[in-house]
């Protein structure tokens, strides 16, 4: 072995054994084997290694490696105990935790007040009490916390039962008062504050289908013809029917594909958080049979996108019949009639009515939207063809069409500026991209108090005009629609 190597085994053998004294007086070492001999040298190596590393541990107070092998782990942990002076029992945890706190602290929160393991030095006294100081401040924040938490959500139990007991209320009103005595009672000032504040679910769609009416005197024996006569059309056509046959039901070969087609899309994309309309959901079938069995009521307007939103939004508060009969009523009126048939002229006279009262409104934001040359247009048609029900959450949109039954197509319009006039101050901002697309994408957590209160400072009248009368103005004088609208000509 070199001579750098020995020279540390040599020096620690002096340190861990001493001199042997010579007879004659004279000290001499014990080298224990370090002979000259290479090969002696090399048979003793492990050995000599192992006394090595038991002599280290035994400089450092520690029990050898060896010895700790040999022995059973309950006695090495009684030793560590005795010479810690610790008792041999553990301590339990509930012994650190103080009796007088209410609050029960989480099992991380706790560890700061733990006793050290038992081979490491106790803390000091100091540290010891600067933990439980901070121990104590997360116990009072965490306090803090929690009664926090408890008081929302007491206010919210609070606000729920509140909901409940005035919705309650509504459906006895409704049921006990109103419905009985429609005719009566539907234009009377207490029935409009209900309908503001929101018709229960429960009677939800029988007010709907009272208010929407039935105009066209559609019954359920003749939705039944209908959807007979587009389950066969879809049948025909499926089959590869003659052109004969695609002929007489109404559509060349053409339409019938594009129609079917659209409709199987449309009922994909409605509501699909909600996965009830899509296939296989409980409404899907259901959804299909009312929009074809429009198409064949009315082969003249056929299917447009946005049909399917307004058609779920009634199946998912009436019966099949019903919801038939509300949807082909409500596609009829004026305003709905002009979107979905793509009247551009009487779009466009919408169009110009709805900006003399924003004008009239919101002056700035008016002012903002003409600067950045942004149109109605480019918001107004896809609130107008679904009736809200695509851009608002589902509950408000609801509430939307509450007051809608009661008021007309001004509603729609009135609801347009109250949305408008809620984000006055955002959409000052921003430039023409920003604002076609927050408008086209609205929040998903509006509040529903917060939009109708918008709404209500909205004023229907423009120089002691109302909606109706400046539509009417409008539609006699095609010239000022066309300098006072936006164009939509292809």
């Amino acid at each position: 072995m070199p001579a750098f190597l020995l020279q540390p085994l040599i020096y620690a053998a002096k340190l861990l054994h001493p001199p042997l004294q010579h007879p004659e007086g004279h000290w001499s070492p014990d080298w224990r084997g370090f002979s000259g001999s290479r090969n002696l040298l090399a048979r003793k190596q492990n050995a000599r290694l192992d006394r090595q590393n038991d002599l280290g541990w035994k400089l450092f107070g520690k029990v050898p490696l060896r010895e700790n092998a040999q022995k059973d782990s309950k006695k090495i942990q009684k030793e560590y105990e005795d010479k810690a002076g610790r008792p041999s029992k553990p301590p339990s945890p509930k012994q650190n935790v103080r009796k007088n706190l209410d609050f029960e602290p989480l099992s991380t929160t706790a560890l700061i007040l733990e006793d050290r393991p038992a081979n490491l030095p106790a803390k000091p006294a100091e540290e010891a009490q600067k933990h439980r100081q901070q121990y104590e401040e997360m116990v009072v924040q965490a306090k803090k916390r929690e009664l926090k938490e408890a008081q929302r959500r007491r206010r919210q139990l609070e606000e729920r039962c509140r909901l409940e007991e005035s919705i309650g209320n509504a459906v006895l009103t409704w049921n006990n008062e109103v419905l009985p005595n429609w005719e009566t009672m539907w234009c009377s000032r207490k029935v409009r504050d209900l309908w503001w504040q929101g018709i229960p679910p429960s009677v939800r769609g029988k007010v709907w289908s009272l208010a929407i009416g039935n105009e066209l005197n559609i019954t359920h024996e003749l939705f039944d013809i209908c959807l007979a006569r587009a389950k066969e059309r879809w049948r025909s056509f499926s089959t590869g029917g003659s052109e004969a046959e695609n002929e007489d039901a109404g559509f060349s070969a053409a339409d019938r594909e594009a129609s079917l087609e659209l409709i199987k899309l449309d009922i994909s994309r409605t509501f699909p958080n909600l996965c009830i309309f899509q296939q296989g959901g409980p409404y899907h079938d259901t959804l299909h049979s009312i929009l074809g069995a429009y198409t064949c009521y009315r082969p003249d307007v056929g299917y447009v996108q946005g049909m399917s939103f307004i058609a779920a939004v009634l199946i998912l508060n009436l019966d099949t019949a019903d919801a038939f009969i509300a949807f082909s009523n409500l596609l009829n009126k004026p305003c709905q009639m002009a979107f979905f048939r793509v009247d551009h002229g009487l779009m466009l006279t919408y169009f110009a009515a709805f900006e003399v009262f924003f004008e009239e409104n919101l002056p700035k934001l008016f002012a903002h939207f003409k600067k950045n040359n942004l149109t109605p247009d480019i918001y107004l048609i896809d609130w107008i063809f679904t009736l809200y029900s695509k851009s608002l959450p589902l509950d408000l949109a609801c509430r939307i069409w509450d007051v809608f039954c009661r008021d007309g197509e001004e509603f729609l319009f009135r609801t347009a500026l109250g949305i408008l006039k809620l984000f006055e101050d955002i959409l000052t901002k921003m430039d023409f991209i920003h604002i076609a697309q927050f408008l086209t994408r609205l929040p998903e957590d509006l509040p529903a108090e917060e939009v109708f209160a918008s709404i209500a400072t909205i004023q229907m009248q423009s120089r002691n005009k109302k909606w109706a009368q400046v539509l009417t103005a409008l539609q006699k004088d095609s010239r000022d629609v066309e300098k006072g609208s936006p164009s939509l000509r292809h």
